[in-house]
Parts: C-alpha cells; sequence; structure tokens
C-alpha cells in the first residue's frame, strides 16, 4: 500500500463511528478509502449508511487525530514496514476466514505461501525449565518438517516456541499485542531479528500502540487465526492461553496440550484442556497425525513428512543408560546422579557431557540436568 492509501485508510479508520465491520463495509461499496472520504451524504445512503455516518465522514478526524495519522505513516515508511489489507490477494488466506479477521496487517519480515501450513504454540510466561525445554524440542521437530510456528513473542513457553523453530533454520510468526514499531518484552528484541530473518512479526495496532492488557485477547484471535490448529503448553487456569484455545475452537482449528504435572499449577489449565477433548501431545508426530490431513497435495509437497522417524535416536552403552536413566524430565543436581549410578564424579561428568552434545539432556543453571 503507498503512502497516499495507507493515509486515507488510517484516516477512515480514526473517524468515529467507524469500526472494523463499517471500515469494511465502506471500502466494499465504494471500492477504496478515497473514494469512501470523498462520498456524498446520498450516496451513503444509496449503500446503506445512515445520514449521522456520513456526516462524520465528510468532517473526517480532528486536526490532532490527522497529525498522528502523518506521523504513523511516516514511521511505516522509515522502519519499512508493510502494510496487508484483507482485499489484497496476499493477505493470509486462512486468517481471512475467521468471522473478525483484522482489516490491516502491519508486517515486518516476510510471509510465504508455506505459511498456510502452520501451527500455533502458546502457554504460560511462568514455564518451569522442562516446559520450556519440551516446547522447544516439539517446535524444533515440527519446523523440520516444515511447519511454521505461530507465537506471540511472550517470556516462557512463546519464546521457547519460537526459539525451537529458529533452531531447526525453519519458519516462525510473532504476533504482538503493542504496535509493531514496538518490542514486548523489551528483551526479545534479539530474538523479535531473528524471528524476522526466518518469517514474520505482524501487528493489526496502530503504530506506538502500548501493550494494554486489553490488547492481548484480539492479538489471540490472529495467533489462533493463522494455524491449523493451537497447542497449549503448561497454562494456568487462568492464563490467556486458554482464550486462545477458545477461540481455536470457534474457528474450527484443532486444540492440542501439553500434560503436565498434576501437582503444577502453572499446568491445570493445559491438563483441564485434555479432561475436555483436547488431545494429548507428547511430541510432534502427534500433532502431524491431525494436521495432514488437512493440508493439501500442493502444500504436502513443500514438507518433509517422509524424512527419518522423529524420534529416532542410536542405542546408549551401558555406563551412558544408567546416568540417563538417573535423570527425568524434572531437574536433577549432578550430586543426586553421582549418589544414584554409583559411579564416580569423572565418569558421571564425562557422560553428562556426551549426553548433552548428543541432544539427549540439557545443563541448566546450577549443575542440575534434564532429560530431553
Amino acid at each position: 500500500m503507498d503512502e497516499a492509501s495507507l493515509t486515507a485508510w488510517l484516516t477512515l479508520q480514526a473517524i468515529d463511528g467507524v469500526g472494523d465491520r463499517t471500515l469494511l463495509k465502506l471500502i466494499q461499496a465504494f471500492g477504496s478509502a478515497d473514494a469512501a472520504l470523498a462520498a456524498t451524504t446520498d450516496e451513503f445512503i444509496r449503500v446503506g449508511c445512515s445520514v449521522e455516518l456520513a456526516e462524520s465522514v465528510r468532517r473526517g478526524p480532528d486536526i490532532s487525530t490527522c497529525r498522528q495519522i502523518d506521523r504513523q505513516v511516516k514511521i511505516v515508511n522509515c522502519l519499512n514496514i508493510r502494510t496487508l489489507t484483507v482485499f489484497e490477494p496476499s493477505y493470509p488466506s486462512r486468517l481471512k476466514t475467521i468471522p473478525d479477521p483484522p482489516p490491516l496487517l502491519y508486517i515486518s519480515g516476510t510471509l510465504t505461501p508455506q505459511d498456510d501450513v502452520a501451527v500455533a504454540i502458546v502457554g504460560g510466561r511462568r514455564a518451569t525449565a522442562p516446559g520450556r525445554i519440551l516446547t522447544e524440542e516439539i517446535a524444533k521437530d515440527l519446523s523440520e518438517r516444515g511447519v511454521t510456528i505461530i507465537s506471540g513473542l511472550a517470556r516462557g513457553i512463546d519464546a521457547a516456541a519460537h526459539r525451537g523453530a529458529l533452531a531447526a533454520q525453519g519458519r516462525t510468526i510473532a504476533v504482538l499485542g503493542c504496535g509493531i514499531d514496538r518490542t514486548y518484552p523489551s528483551e526479545h528484541q534479539a530474538l523479535r531479528r531473528s524471528i524476522e530473518s526466518h518469517g514474520a512479526v505482524i501487528s493489526e495496532l496502530t503504530i506506538g500502540a502500548a501493550p494494554h492488557s486489553h490488547h492481548f485477547p484480539r492479538r489471540n484471535r490472529i495467533i489462533s487465526g493463522l494455524s491449523l490448529g493451537v497447542l497449549v503448553s503448561e497454562a494456568a487456569i487462568n492464563s490467556g492461553s486458554l482464550i486462545t484455545a477458545k477461540l481455536a475452537l470457534e474457528q474450527g482449528r484443532e486444540v492440542f496440550a501439553v500434560p503436565g504435572s498434576i501437582k503444577e499449577e502453572a499446568c491445570r489449565g493445559s491438563n483441564r484442556l485434555i479432561k475436555e477433548g483436547a488431545k494429548l501431545v507428547e511430541g510432534a508426530q502427534d500433532v502431524l497425525d491431525e494436521i495432514v490431513p488437512q493440508i493439501d497435495a500442493r502444500q504436502r509437497a513443500r514438507m518433509t513428512l517422509d524424512a527419518a522417524p522423529l524420534d529416532t535416536k542410536a542405542p546408549l552403552r551401558q555406563e551412558d543408560l544408567l546416568v540417563y536413566e538417573a535423570l527425568s524430565y524434572e531437574a536433577q543436581s549432578i550430586d543426586s546422579v553421582i549418589e544414584r549410578t554409583g559411579l564416580s564424579a569423572a565418569q558421571v561428568s564425562a557422560i553428562l557431557l556426551s549426553l548433552e552434545l548428543n541432544g539427549r539432556i540439557r545443563q541448566l543453571p546450577g549443575q542440575q540436568y534434564i532429560r530431553l
């Protein structure tokens, strides 16, 4: 969209009484935002609009709002942000099918046809180390099969999902709950740059919009709307991730959940989803089994479904197996492993390093280890 068209679009959007539905109705009726802004009262009435709305459009937004729109358009140009309306052919086809698609998207990075095969992964911001690791592993495995990973750039599970896709050199998309000129949380600036290099960051909110709490439920409908299904990992009862799961069901998307400890407060919401019928997920294959039948032959051709099984690993030697089995999906200290195996500290340290290099375990802060 060029500068003049974007200015007209934002001007029409800023007029009192013009919400998303009215905006789309006016542009469909008149052909463009420019034409709607130039229409007469009689023309508004002929397309079914009220005299009050016609007069509001004729008055236009106040001077302060017009200046703000000019600033927004300059920032879009300065930051090389792409704008995409729901009327354009390159608008994400899956998102277009939801009841209330965002009329205008701001995009940094790129969207590609490959992103039609996408899974959203969402969950708690205060995720446990095992939850983050498992989420990253599932996202990586899905990404290696050609699935784009959608999430919200938040702390915890969202960040783990993006990082898993990036570890596989796959595609990932972050949907923001603030203006695209902002990064929230701010410590994810480097992660955002990596996402833009391997996918896209998108927002429907105006330039400069702050990350207010009421923006995130609206953001969540975009996350689910872009996806074939939504995977929830470590969500508490009051988690916003459950809103995303609810929206996914309303949009006709699949809902998946990773089971967690019944003693862990952070897992009660995701566990409840399983009780209510969400598919229990232990690995990426569980997700693929549900989404692949929904993918047409053209999309499947871009995937790598004929690759080696996701869980193929070489057998362990006896001492390595002893150490591996002394670990669990809960963090264990090196002293605990030494005590449980009866091996020397030097032997355990060497085996732990070997297992970590082979992708079997991961070291956490404080010389804690967890099985993958």
